[in-house]
């Protein structure tokens, strides 16, 4: 019979994760003091900045109990994370996590999720240095704070847009969206693309990186609430609109082929919410070739160039391929509205 949280209490829990986290983790730059104190003792670098964000998911409303497994759950629970230190163009370095567990969670259960976090930490030479853990009678939760950091003055921010600035976007918005409607309806027979977008989303830290280091872009973020209402955020940010051309977004053949399957117009789910953790991109027309270069130069992500920033005064709108203009009401998720 597998060990449960109410059988190995909390501090055998704590010892059995320091232990793991010592055995599976990597060292990370910086830390004076880790695990088993009060507090983390962190020391900044010279010249760096530092950045800190934080997500929490909760069972039943973030994530799928019944459907994701724990290793995939500790992945994804990082990866919201690690993709908002992508989006300043940042470098990951120190993770807190807090656990919400109830006293029948399995010490399997909780020691798979933990693998989860360094499948996703260890690449980028980053590390678990606190946390905390609690019990729950209500849904369980993880809650991560990540610590980055960029060089000093070159995160990239929401504000930085121009009107004439180009939009550009990584990967394939809307498969992560696909993928969660398919697991809803049938888990088994999910498309694995699609179904791998939504429970285990790619961070794209070298391209934030990239992008950051080529002093090209305006405006960076990355799509969390979905393609049109994270752009929205860069547009009210920057006091400008947005064009986007349909002919230009990019549809995956797995996402067109589920929106098949659906009769649906797969530019709306392109556009709608869904949490990719791709990145949204503005910049100058002429860095357009040299931003899509140092994509390119660092793996094997598509880019897409799918419109422009507009004057204020034009709110968000879509150009059909034959010349007329659709405006486009932007949603994205609302924790306390959805």
């Amino acid at each position: 019979m597998p060990d449960t949280l109410a059988s190995l209490g909390e501090f055998g829990l704590i010892a059995r994760l320091e232990a793991l986290l010592a055995r599976e983790g990597v060292a990370a730059p910086g830390v004076v003091l880790g695990l088993g104190d009060d507090t983390a003792i962190l020391r900044p670098q010279p010249g760096q900045e530092m950045l800190i964000t934080c997500d929490c998911l909760v069972a039943g409303r973030h994530y799928l109990p019944g459907v994701i497994g724990p290793r995939e759950l500790g992945r994804r629970a990082m990866a919201v994370n690690l993709s908002d230190i992508a989006a300043m163009g940042g470098q990951p370095l120190h993770a807190l996590v807090s656990l919400g567990l109830t006293a029948q969670s399995s010490l399997e259960e909780v020691e798979e999720i933990y693998r989860g976090f360094l499948a996703e930490l260890n690449p980028h030479g980053a590390a678990v240095v606190g946390g905390n853990i609690t019990k729950t009678e209500g849904p369980a939760f993880i809650d991560v704070t990540l610590v980055g950091q960029a060089p000093a003055g070159r995160a990239l921010r929401r504000s930085g847009g121009k009107v004439g600035d180009a939009i550009l976007v990584t990967g394939w918005p809307g498969q992560a969206a696909a993928g969660l409607r398919q697991l809803r309806q049938a888990p088994g027979q999910a498309h694995p693309e699609l179904r791998r977008a939504y429970l285990t989303p790619t961070p794209r830290l070298a391209q934030g990186r990239a992008v950051a280091q080529s002093g090209l872009a305006s405006a960076m973020l990355d799509i969390s609430d979905g393609l049109l209402g994270d752009l929205n955020h860069i547009c009210e940010q920057s006091h400008t609109g947005a064009l986007l051309a349909a002919a230009r977004l990019p549809v995956s053949p797995a996402l067109r082929q589920a929106a098949q399957a659906w009769g649906q117009d797969p530019l709306d789910l392109v556009l709608g919410d869904s949490d990719d953790y791709e990145l949204i991109i503005t910049c100058p027309p002429q860095n357009v070739a040299g931003l899509m270069a140092a994509l390119a130069a660092v793996g094997q992500v598509p880019a897409s160039q799918v419109g422009r920033l507009t004057p204020p005064g034009q709110g968000l709108e879509l150009a059909l391929p034959g010349g007329e203009r659709r405006p486009l009401r932007p949603r994205g998720w609302d924790h306390f509205g959805d």
